[in-house]
């Protein structure tokens, strides 16, 4: 009995020996996987890349330098964009306002015109000093314009100028020159170099029978000339 018991304990202890042996492989080979996988993992291909180019000093010295003179242009493009939308607002700050108040000069002439054209007051005192009045306040208005830089666009006997003037229709006049503007519908402003609207005028053309009797005097010369 004693025999047996003895040997059925060694063989226990083998039996644990053998255990113990396959835990410890199973735990070596699996760091040795997760070392492999360290090392054949992306990450770690990135990282050893990065180490390998990290740049000398000086090479360091030249990209910082590189990034400041860039900031230091940045700031200066900066510094000039400030600047010029700041004296654009000084200059035109006013822009908007100057062009609504355009409407009250349309209104004044309209004023004048009906009033000339109202025939139970025609030829009388009181229409001469409403006109008068009329006349005295547009002018003050153009003299507060001019002092502001703004200016009025020439416009009647000048050629059409499509920056300066918009058509509005055709007149028949052989005495002009064709384009030429003959008559202004609304009067047109520039504030310093900038267009704060267009003039509306009326344009020239030559009568449709002086056009066939030029193109057909052209011809006649024409063949004068080749014969």
């Amino acid at each position: 009995m004693e025999k047996e018991e003895t040997l059925n304990k060694e063989d226990q202890n083998l039996k644990d020996e053998n255990s113990d042996l396959s835990k410890d492989k199973q735990a070596s080979d699996g760091t040795g996987k997760k070392e492999e996988e360290e090392q054949l993992s992306p990450e770690n291909e990135i990282g050893k890349k990065e180490e390998e180019e990290q740049l000398s000093p000086e090479d360091e010295i030249v990209n910082l330098k590189d990034k400041v003179a860039r900031t230091f242009a940045e700031m200066e493009n900066q510094r000039r964009r400030f600047e010029k939308e700041k004296d654009e607002a000084f200059e035109y700050g006013g822009f908007s306002f100057a062009r609504e108040t355009l409407n009250l000069l349309d209104n004044l002439e309209r004023s004048k015109q009906t009033l000339e054209s109202d025939e139970t007051i025609k030829d009388k005192d009181t229409l001469k000093k409403l006109i008068e009045h009329i006349d005295i306040i547009n002018k003050d208005m153009i003299s507060i314009f001019k002092k502001n830089n703004i200016e009025p666009i020439k416009a009647i006997n000048e050629k059409l100028d499509p920056n300066l003037h918009q058509a509005m229709m055709e007149v028949e006049d052989n005495t002009k020159d064709q384009g030429t503007i003959v008559q202004e519908i609304q009067k047109g402003f520039m504030m310093k170099d900038r267009l704060l609207r267009p003039s509306l005028v009326a344009v020239s053309k030559k009568k449709v029978e002086d056009k066939q009797n030029n193109q057909k005097n052209q011809e006649n010369e024409e063949k004068e000339v080749k014969n």
